[in-house]
């Protein structure tokens, strides 16, 4: 049987290439994932490793006891520590101990040569230090590329990818920015990193050891000290005589393998989503795939009914045939497996070039690969095809010899269509509850959030179940359309209800991804609009000035300068800190009450802003409901870092919930001096001069509020830790975060294209060739090859139309009923149909059908009428 069913799959080889090129697709994607994922962990483990090589212990200071000052007087001084030249020498002279390198480390953030933030996403990998050169006069942590050491306070260093991220040169003026006011630097020279941190999307920025020390610690302090070992010393026993010797609470000693260790779990923590994008895609992939592999060995084991006839009364048994056709799946899940793993391999090597266009590059090394990938491929490839055939191969082993002699095709009893209907309809009845119960929870939990993606799947295991049946009538229905195009539009209709089995499986792939598109689509399109809603409600200020991070305040002197700046009508100052209320942590806004109503937009439901000052808070409605309180009640809250007691407030007014004033409205003064950073800044709200900006939309359409915008980020020093946003931009801020499910939702439209077309065209070759004596016939009667290619085409449009009706009913509902779980999160979220995505899937569905078409209708219309018609 092994024979036969290798001489089976030599025979049919042109016919199962499609189906081939689908599970490859898919076994691509999971193997080139895996790859990828392995590689790229091997990159980081590796990159560091070097990074960690030469560090046997790193001394960092520990934060004192609250409450408590260091006994060398610096409670000061929130950059000082003990970590001091003192303590250097000392560790330098423990036993064991090769060389000693004090650091003085933080964050910067750069302008790029345009003016423009660089790459504000990760503020955490904005890394800045000091150049500290060895004996020999450099830093072999920092090996220069380009240029020279800088050497004082107005100098500045970067690493390569930095510089050709902000096109920075030789000389160039850098502006940036710590933790305060902006600062230029002259770039003196391009150095080399092995940081993770930064060749994984973050900046590197090195000054003098005078200025990083200023700037991150205090003068003659630093904030680590890195040991490197002597030869054959232990690391384990070098860090507890680094401990003894330091003072005890101010400062700990961490070996570098457990550095390397932290550091590699938090790079790869951080790039771990990369792959789960490839991994829904190859799901996607092999889940749509499924469907023509069944189909096309469902069409298979039709054709070759005499020959299973013969082998069975031959003496080939059930299980034989059974393993024959299995075999026959096995074979070609190898071909498959071996294609896709090749395939995958060069995924896996540009998914890093793709995912570093975004800005954020990730480390670069050679493919990894272990034994999971191929494992996967082989258990996917294999396991995929298998299971597809399993169903058509039980089928082929209960067909008696006698009546697969039968040359008419045999359609299913009555029998099996009740059963095949009432499964469909428990299914459909089973997905449609569920759905419609948790539509009326509105509660985005996590669990209803499953819930819904099992009912959902339920959904659409049901229509492909019940597609056959349901193909009759809607066929029917179709068949007055495709009638009116004369002969070939009937022919097409009467040839897609010839076997509606066979018509319902080839949509099944188009009428997944159909459906997926479609419902991703309508719910991305309305939490769009939702945030939108939402990105300025209760904002009337025209600009918004604000923090990349809330551990940085804005400097009150640019808050002067960006009221005094021409065009500015008002500019209120709002402090966001932290509320701790009714056993839970809130934020609230410290805001000035006679200038906010001029740039917030306050519906109060009771009370008013006007008795707002020391004591006295007003609170959204959310917070007041679930806090029990009213204008006029007091409740027990406390504005800024943890504490054990709560101070009594008097709640002066409750207001619509509101995005721009968050949960709770205080008094700046109040809310600054109990802020964890006293005096603090976040946000400026800016109302422009009507007259002299003509469009307070801001400047993203351009004229004169594109000149009010560049003139607010010139009061801001061009700072790159501040933002300034007109009310478009903070529409589109908000909507970036569907910029995945946009990404996820036109690559499953991809996918399912092309896997569907694969489908429709493998099963209209095999049509073609099951009716070659009709279609000689139809040629010998008169039938010209251009009707024959319309009615090829016309039947495959039928098919393709019949599976995207299915898809978008599907879709539609599904998104309804999730739709309404994302209103229980998402307030102002309601269902907004876009019109234009959803023609736009109907368009590529239905060209996918006419183009799958192409190959099969030439082939048909090239037979020659006398060798069609003598054709046995």
């Amino acid at each position: 049987m092994l024979k036969t069913a290798l001489r089976n799959v030599l025979a049919h080889k042109a016919r199962l290439l499609l189906t081939v090129l689908a599970v490859t697709l898919g076994v691509a994607f999971v193997s080139g994932t895996l790859v990828f994922a392995d590689s790229s962990t091997a990159a980081h483990r590796a990159a560091v490793s070097k990074d960690y090589a030469d560090i046997a212990v790193t001394v960092t200071p520990k934060d004192p006891p609250p409450g408590t000052a260091p006994a060398d007087g610096s409670a000061g001084d929130e950059h000082a520590t003990v970590l001091d030249d003192e303590l250097a020498r000392k560790l330098a002279g423990l036993p064991g101990v090769a060389a000693v390198r004090p650091s003085a480390d933080g964050l910067a953030t750069l302008n790029a040569a345009d003016g423009a933030p660089l790459r504000t996403g990760r503020i955490w990998a904005h890394r800045a230090g000091a150049y500290v050169p060895g004996a020999d006069g450099k830093d072999a942590r920092h090996p220069l590329a380009e240029g020279r050491a800088p050497r004082d306070g107005g100098e500045i260093a970067v690493d390569s990818g930095t510089a050709a991220a902000g096109r920075f040169r030789i000389g160039d003026e850098i502006t940036l920015a710590t933790d305060g006011p902006v600062m230029t630097k002259r770039l003196v020279g391009i150095v080399t990193t092995r940081d993770t941190r930064v060749t994984a999307g973050g900046t590197l920025a090195l000054f003098d050891k005078a200025t990083a020390q200023q700037l991150f610690a205090s003068p003659g302090r630093y904030t680590s000290i890195d040991l490197s070992a002597a030869p054959g010393a232990d690391a384990a026993e070098l860090s507890r005589r680094v401990a003894a010797l330091l003072p005890a609470g101010r400062a700990e000693a961490t070996t570098g393998t457990a550095q390397a260790a932290q550091q590699s779990v938090l790079v790869d923590t951080l790039t771990r989503g990369d792959e789960k994008l490839s991994l829904v895609f190859a799901g996607v992939a092999l889940f749509i795939g499924s469907f023509l592999i069944v189909n096309t060995f469902t069409m298979l084991v039709a054709r070759r009914t005499r020959e299973i006839a013969l082998l069975r009364a031959i003496g080939a048994t059930r299980r034989q045939v059974v393993r024959s056709l299995l075999w026959e799946a096995v074979l070609l899940g190898l071909a498959a497996s071996a294609l896709g793993f090749l395939l995958g391999l060069g995924i896996a090597s540009v998914l890093p070039r793709i995912l570093s266009t975004t800005g954020e590059p990730l480390p670069r090394g050679p493919l990894v690969i272990g034994p999971l990938p191929v494992v996967a491929a082989l258990a996917v490839g294999v396991g995929v095809t298998v299971l597809a055939a399993w169903l058509p191969s039980r089928k082929a082993a209960r067909i008696a010899p006698v009546e697969a002699m039968r040359t008419a095709e045999q359609p299913p009893t009555a029998a099996a269509s009740r059963v095949r209907g009432a499964a469909g309809a428990l299914l459909l009845a089973s997905g449609v509850g569920l759905l419609l119960s948790l539509a009326g929870a509105k509660d985005a939990s996590e669990e209803n959030l499953r819930s819904a993606m099992f009912g959902c799947a339920l959904l659409v295991v049901a229509v492909i179940v019940l597609a056959p049946l349901l193909a009759v009538p809607v066929l029917r229905s179709s068949g007055r359309l495709t009638g009116r195009l004369g002969i070939t539009g009937h022919l097409a209709h009467r040839n897609a209800l010839r076997d509606p089995r066979r018509t319902a499986a080839t949509a099944s792939a188009l009428m997944v991804s159909t459906a997926l598109v479609a419902g991703l689509s309508v719910i991305g399109h309305s939490t769009g609009q939702a945030l939108d809603r939402q990105a300025a409600a209760g904002l009337s200020a025209d600009y918004v000035i604000s923090t990349h991070t809330s551990s940085v305040g804005i400097d009150p002197a640019a808050v002067q300068r960006v009221s005094a700046t021409p065009g500015v009508r008002t500019a209120t100052a709002v402090c966001d800190s932290t509320l701790f209320i009714g056993g839970g942590v809130r934020r609230i806004s410290g805001i000035d009450p006679v200038a906010a109503p001029s740039v917030m937009k306050l519906d109060f439901v009771s009370g008013s802003l006007k008795d707002l000052g020391p004591g006295r808070i007003a609170l959204s409605r959310t917070l007041a409901h679930e806090n029990g309180v009213r204008a006029g009640d007091r409740i027990g809250a406390r504005i800024g870092g943890p504490g054990q007691d709560l101070t009594p407030y008097t709640v002066v007014g409750v207001y619509e919930d509101n995005p721009t004033a968050l949960d709770a409205l205080g008094a700046r003064t109040e809310v600054q001096e109990k802020a964890l950073t006293p005096g603090s800044v976040q946000r400026v709200l800016v109302r422009a001069d009507g007259d002299t900006d003509g469009d307070t939309g801001g400047g993203s359409g351009g004229g004169k509020g594109d000149g009010v915008k560049d003139r607010l980020r010139a009061a801001t020093g061009n700072n790159p830790l501040l933002q300034v946003q007109d009310r478009q931009e903070l529409v589109r801020q908000a909507a970036g975060s569907l910029t995945t499910l946009l990404t996820l939702t036109y690559g499953l439209l991809a996918i399912g294209g092309v896997i569907a077309a694969l489908g429709i065209m493998n099963t209209l070759a095999m049509s073609v060739s099951d009716r070659t004596r009709e279609i000689g016939v139809l040629r010998a009667i008169g039938m010209d090859r251009t009707g024959i290619r319309r009615m090829i085409r016309l039947e495959s449009l039928t098919v393709a139309a019949f599976g995207t009706l299915l898809g978008l009913a599907s879709g539609l509902f599904g998104a309804w009923t999730v739709g309404a779980l994302t209103n229980g999160a998402l307030k102002d979220y309601s269902l907004a149909l876009p019109w234009g995505t959803l023609l736009l899937v109907c368009l590529i569905s239905l060209v996918t059908g006419v183009v799958a078409a192409a190959l099969p209708a030439r082939h048909a219309s090239a037979l020659s009428p006398l060798e069609a018609v003598a054709e046995l």
